[in-house]
């Protein structure tokens, strides 16, 4: 199995809970909970602004290279940011800043609609935006990040539309891959079925996925109150090169916002392997 295991430096774990270890357990789970509020309060007042698709442009060559054809830039592939259910690209302003200051110029966010009802359409949406970005920027591949519901949709379309052409890595931020039972009301969605345990949608990503070329990172979260259980925000498969890495002391608002959590997106993401690189490394990334 190519599934390997990792805890984040950056931030305390939690280890056996001891009884000792109780009180400690609750200051924390008291501190995630202060600090998932006080994300959601800024949250609330920044969605207005990435209600909208962004803007989609071109970076303009220099007047005396207007005539060269442009070259794949394959060292730092485009970001693709692709957030959770009935969210919009706004979640992702503090990641799209740090991943900008560490030499990542060509970041783009893709909104898909609240009112969307299926997975599938949503992976083939993206599929269509993946390959405007690779025309526009002579690309042949992009990374992804994608929290919650973001992530399950960029891994369809890895797994069953052909993605992994396009996809050098795929991080995902608390996606529920094998289901999440939280909130059982809310099955009145049809798209929070397709993350309940044994859908349809979760059963199709169980087949075999034999010669998958995305590297997979996913970070989970062990107060992410969103995942029951909470190991279900683990990939594992057994065709899949993938990384499960443990953060601790926040919650599932905090995994896009948190700067510790960015600093191993970023580490992921510049310790990836393309192309043949890719298939003589057939192992997980490390982030340390």
């Amino acid at each position: 199995m190519k599934v390997t295991g990792a805890a984040l430096p950056f931030l305390p774990l939690c280890r056996n809970l001891l009884p000792s270890r109780l009180a400690g357990l609750s200051l924390a789970l008291l501190k995630a909970t202060a600090l998932e509020i006080a994300i959601l309060a800024g949250h609330l007042l920044l969605y207005p602004s990435g209600i909208t698709q962004e803007r989609r442009t071109t970076p303009a060559l220099p007047a005396q290279a207007q005539d060269t054809p442009r070259l794949p830039t394959e060292a730092k592939p485009p970001v693709v940011l692709l957030h959770g259910f009935i969210d919009n690209r706004s979640v992702f302003v503090l990641l799209r800043r740090s991943l900008a200051q560490h030499g990542r110029h060509q970041i783009e966010s893709l909104n898909y609609s609240p009112l969307t009802c299926d997975i599938r359409a949503a992976a083939e949406l993206l599929g269509r935006h993946i390959e405007g970005i690779c025309e526009r920027t002579g690309s042949r591949q992009v990374d992804i990040v994608g929290h919650s519901l973001g992530g399950l949709i960029a891994r369809y379309y890895v797994q069953r539309l052909g993605g992994d052409l396009r996809v050098r890595t795929l991080v995902t931020l608390g996606t529920p891959h094998s289901g999440t039972r939280v909130v059982p009301l809310a099955n009145a969605h049809p798209i929070v079925r397709q993350m309940r345990p044994g859908s349809p949608v979760l059963e199709e990503l169980a087949r075999p996925a034999p010669g998958c070329r995305t590297h997979f990172v996913s970070f989970w979260s062990d107060l992410d109150h969103l995942m029951d259980p909470l190991e279900t925000a683990c990939i594992d498969h057994p065709d899949l090169m993938a990384q499960n890495v443990r953060v601790s002391g926040i919650g599932h608002l905090a995994l896009p916002v948190h700067p510790a959590v960015a600093t191993g997106i970023r580490q992921a993401l510049d310790t990836a392997r393309t192309g043949a690189e890719a298939d003589a490394q057939a192992g997980g990334l490390t982030v340390a």
